[in-house]
């Protein structure tokens, strides 16, 4: 997937082709009115002392030199609108991009290791969005100013050229060191910007965990700890942002002192010219040209060394996303995508696009498993061979210690981990992938530890998922939710606070249940359904769920004989499956085959 820097630019210049092109005029504009004075005072100054060819009074100069700058005031104006315009457009690219591909992943997990195998945190991955995106979105907007800068100054370059050709060779002088300084900085330039980057990945991951944590760190007694490893990181971070920003100052400064010693011996040469007919406007169009020519050195010396600190950027999201390329070989940070962003002068925004409705579930006869294997990176650790089957209607019941490889099963049965070994199969139909496929209508998963979101119920229930009020009230109903629900100040409005923090473990759970239930999938998967809930509400759960009848009028039917597959080690629940899978170490030691005795339905099992 590695992709070069160049490349890269190339093709986030080709998005947005017509605003690129325009701002690229604009500031095209902007550098050609800051030349043209040069001429003017050239001019003014041979009027002055009679070495003009042409006629005219000086104020014809001035006044030019005035409407030239009025001119490039405007100029910067509309400039300063379209490249904020692409800025914000190329930095969405970016963050839609780089968000899209992480979700894309086996499982769409969103932690990962940094490229030194430490682990990475929620707020070292926010850290590639807002450092690393800003990082490219300067080069790629620099381009176009970089590039009307570079054409002005050769324009400067050719006219110094007809005053004195030897003086003007001259001026590369400092352009030849400029790089040269940029090709023996080069890897110090990358590993002290890695080494920064890192650091602050490390700050905000803890940084991250510690709101998280709050309370567990208070239990624990662990504020003083927690606070000195946040220092130490801090501390670190401080000393390798300092060694990167020195380092970065000290080449700018290198650009700045040859520069302005490549200025002085120039002038020192020009003093010499003034007995060869070198005229007044002469020198101080030399001089004035002098400076838009060393601002291109200046600029270009800053766009090498953005380029450096660029590719490391890259590398850094490319490792985030460790993802292949995307068909037909286009870097997954660079496909061109639509961004539903207000056109340039223009509101509101374009209307995002529907959702597409949910598919119609493909009913389940059978469901087999075969042969599935994964081994965690580095270790012997895993699932190995697992081979089984459930048909419509069962109660599949997966059992054993602590470590057997039971959540991993189910892990990489769903596609959130990668299978590297079986296959699985809806129906006797191979299914190619799992993630896409084994979600709702067909499969809803509840893991061990619910996700919640930090606002309403009803909200956490439906998710957007298309329903009415009486298929609401049905999954909440057969979630056992319903005598809770009459508790809360605001029902189903009632906001259940940060990720849920107002909900019991309990509550939580039934309110995962509720909304793996308003889908209607053919197969419930659950990760140990009711490790939070008291006996008497586990049985009147189970109760309901193996009797399922009361079908909610409109949308969707659900299974007329409801499948699942569950993790538990509880008897109850064992007593009601019709299979039980023994793991131990990662591989099936036993496959019971039960007939329970589920009636009368009435009946509390």
């Amino acid at each position: 997937m590695m992709s070069s820097i160049w490349s890269m630019l190339w093709h986030l210049i080709g998005y947005a082709r017509w605003l690129y092109w325009l701002d690229a005029g604009l500031w095209l504009l902007m550098a050609a009115l800051a030349a043209l004075p040069g001429i003017f005072i050239r001019n003014f100054f041979d009027q002055l002392t009679g070495r003009s060819p042409v006629n005219h009074s000086p104020w014809l100069w001035i006044a030019l030199v005035l409407a030239t700058g009025l001119a490039r005031v405007i100029a910067i104006f509309a400039g300063r609108i379209t490249k904020t315009e692409h800025r914000f457009l190329i930095s969405t690219l970016l963050r839609h991009n780089l968000l899209k591909a992480l979700l894309q992943r086996p499982g769409a997990t969103l932690t990962q290791t940094d490229d030194q195998g430490q682990p990475l945190g929620i707020g070292g991955i926010i850290n590639h969005f807002r450092e690393d995106v800003l990082q490219l979105e300067d080069l790629v907007v620099g381009t176009n100013e970089i590039m009307a800068v570079g054409i002005t100054a050769i324009a400067a370059l050719g006219l110094l050229l007809t005053v004195n050709i030897p003086m003007t060779l001259f001026i590369f002088l400092p352009l030849g060191i400029i790089v040269a300084l940029v090709q023996w900085s080069e890897q110090r330039l990358k590993r002290y910007r890695q080494a920064s980057r890192r650091a602050t990945q490390q700050v905000t991951s803890l940084i991250n965990e510690l709101f998280t944590t709050v309370q567990a760190i208070k239990v624990a007694g662990a504020e003083a700890h927690v606070l000195a490893e946040l220092k130490i990181r801090g501390d670190r971070r401080q000393r390798l942002m300092i060694k990167d920003r020195l380092f970065t100052a000290l080449l700018e400064a290198g650009f700045e002192n040859m520069i302005s010693l490549g200025t002085g011996l120039i002038l020192v040469f020009a003093a010499q010219l003034f007995t060869q007919g070198f005229s007044v406007g002469d020198f101080a169009l030399f001089v004035y040209y002098l400076g838009l020519i060393t601002h291109f050195f200046r600029f270009f010396g800053g766009f090498l060394t953005d380029t450096k600190q660029s590719d490391v950027s890259l590398r850094r999201m490319e490792h985030l996303i460790a993802a292949p390329p995307a068909p037909p070989q286009t870097h997954p940070l660079l496909l061109a995508t639509p961004l539903y962003l207000p056109p340039l002068g223009k509101h509101p925004a374009p209307a995002l696009p529907l959702p597409p409705p949910p598919a119609e579930p493909l009913p389940l006869e059978t469901f087999k498993i075969q042969d599935l294997t994964y081994h965690y990176p580095g270790s012997c650790q895993g699932i190995q061979d697992i081979t089984f089957s459930l048909s419509q209607g069962s109660l599949t019941v997966i059992t054993g210690p602590m470590g057997a490889g039971k959540t991993t099963l189910l892990q990489v049965l769903l596609g959130l981990l990668p299978c590297q070994g079986g296959r699985l199969f809806w129906n006797g139909q191979a299914i190619a992938v799992p993630h896409q496929f084994l979600i709702p209508p067909q499969v809803a998963y509840l893991p061990q530890i619910p996700q919640l979101f930090s606002t309403s119920l009803r909200e956490n229930i439906a998710l957007n998922w298309p329903t009415t009020a009486a298929e609401l009230d049905w999954a909440i109903a057969t979630a056992s939710l319903d005598s809770d629900l009459q508790t809360f100040p605001e029902g189903l409005d009632t906001p259940i606070g940060t990720r849920g923090f107002r909900l019991s473990g309990g509550q939580k759970q039934r309110v995962a249940i509720a909304r793996m239930l308003l889908r209607k999938p053919q197969l419930l998967i659950c990760d140990d359904l009711a490790s939070a809930l008291d006996l008497e509400t586990e049985q009147r759960l189970w109760q309901r769920l193996l009797t399922m009848e009361d079908v909610p009028a409109g949308g969707s039917q659900t299974p007329k004989h409801q499948s699942f597959l569950i993790v538990s080690h509880r008897p109850p629940i064992l007593a009601l499956a019709d299979q039980i899978i023994q793991l131990r170490a990662g591989k099936i030691s036993a496959v019971i085959q039960r007939k329970p005795d589920r009636h009368p339905a009435g009946k509390n099992p």
